[in-house]
């Protein structure tokens, strides 16, 4: 069933349009040969994902800063694979990430299909809990910076999703109301009760097959958003 009323439609970024996990597989693979680390990535990444996972929750909390982030993701991965390497590896393994980070731009399938697809009777935007340096370079080299009116990153903003101020930031900058905007994201708690939090609709994009109450919209693949749009 269409949604009706909606004029402003703003995206999640990473693990949304861009696929993190695939990138940043590649960019481990990148940096760790870069280094000369004797490490299979794939056990390396087992163990490290989830520990990501957790200190983003905790970094969107406010409960550690970037720099903790950056730094505390690496060094828990690596003690739980019980390979030793130097904080001032570490260190440097966290810029090169970064780095390279954003010279891998796979994007989700549909991903630029769907982005034609709206933008002719929607206007577009970003709401992103990721570094302001990083972001827009991977839109950029990713090719999709020109389908958006307006980027909102936390950094910007000076709260992260799901608090309601970055919300409201985004929805003024975009000068659209929440009863007539949308929300399309990955994760459960920013994005959608967030969004919802707020006044804005809601869509998440349930790749992940994360249990969510039936009366949220849900798709598992981007084109299927042209049921709702």
């Amino acid at each position: 069933m269409k949604i009706k009323g909606i004029k402003h439609i703003f995206f999640d970024l990473d693990h949304t349009l861009w696929d993190f996990d695939k990138n940043s597989a590649l960019t481990f693979e990148k940096i760790f040969e870069i280094h000369q680390l004797d490490l299979d990535t794939k056990d390396f990444l087992d163990l490290y994902e989830p520990i990501n996972l957790n200190y983003w929750k905790l970094y969107r909390e406010e409960k550690i800063d970037k720099s903790s982030l950056r730094y505390r993701r690496l060094k828990d991965a690596f003690d739980a694979v019980r390979f030793d390497v130097s904080d001032q590896i570490i260190n440097q393994l966290s810029e090169d990430y970064i780095t390279y980070l954003t010279t891998f731009n796979h994007l989700f399938d549909g991903t630029v299909d769907i982005l034609e697809h709206l933008q002719s009777d929607y206007h577009l935007h970003i709401i992103t809990n990721g570094f302001e340096e990083a972001q827009q370079r991977k839109m950029d080299n990713a090719n999709i910076s020109q389908y958006f009116k307006t980027i909102t990153n936390s950094e910007r903003a000076g709260v992260k999703k799901p608090n309601p101020i970055i919300f409201n930031h985004a929805l003024d900058l975009a000068e659209a109301k929440p009863n007539e905007s949308l929300m399309i994201g990955d994760n459960y708690e920013a994005d959608i009760l967030g969004a919802m939090d707020v006044g804005l609709d809601v869509i998440l994009f349930n790749y992940h097959d994360y249990n969510a109450e039936d009366h949220i919209k849900q798709v598992k693949r981007l084109e299927d958003l042209k049921k709702y749009l």
